[in-house]
């Protein structure tokens, strides 16, 4: 009886735990998106015919990153169909995961960014309901925008490291499951011209 009572105690004790985690992250996703907010142009790059970006001019060069807080952010993420802003850090690893979401790998100039975000609700926790045709926009911090649609949803399996890179996909997005067995992915390819 004591042992049953003990279980539902530490099972209480890690269910408020997470939901602080959560909250403590939303916050945090808050400010550096504000900050984020205050260094992006009012309205995204547009560029002028004669005009060509620099990342057009150089694809493989390092997305540029602003830090805010002590942490690198490379752009903001924007899901309209779930109603998500969120800023994207440089790099991930689990501590900046639990502040916000994180580059996982590649670049939005090459057509290959990955994005992983924990599954907290005010981050990735509702990628499942993403649909085919959904919108997601990318803005790096000098303002240029990357408009992608999302062209399939998959469940990977929790060790499926090389399989998140495979494909031709222009952008990537994943959660893991709760318990952490699985992985929610978006893939999304990049809307061009008029399209």
């Amino acid at each position: 009886m004591t042992g049953g009572l003990l279980l539902i105690a530490a099972a209480l004790l890690l269910t408020c735990y997470n939901l602080w985690d959560e909250r403590r992250a939303t916050n945090s996703a808050g400010e550096a998106l504000r900050e984020l907010e205050t260094l992006r142009p009012e309205e995204p790059e547009t560029v002028e015919e004669t005009e060509i970006p620099d990342y057009l001019l150089d694809p493989g060069r390092e997305m540029p990153a602003v830090e805010v807080d002590g942490k690198r952010y490379i752009g903001v993420l924007e899901l309209p169909s779930l109603g998500l802003e969120l800023p994207v850090m440089e790099s991930w690893s689990y501590p900046n995961l639990r502040v916000a979401p994180c580059r996982y790998g590649g670049s939005a100039y090459q057509d290959d960014l990955i994005i992983a975000a924990h599954n907290y609700a005010s981050h990735f926790g509702r990628l499942k309901e993403l649909k085919i045709g959904d919108e997601a926009r990318f803005t790096d911090t000098e303002g240029n925008l990357f408009r992608y649609a999302v062209a399939e949803l998959e469940t990977l399996g929790k060790y499926d490291v090389e399989e998140m890179a495979a494909g031709d996909w222009d952008l990537t997005l994943f959660t893991c499951t709760y318990g952490g067995q699985s992985r929610v992915t978006a893939r999304c390819l990049r809307i061009t011209g008029d399209s």
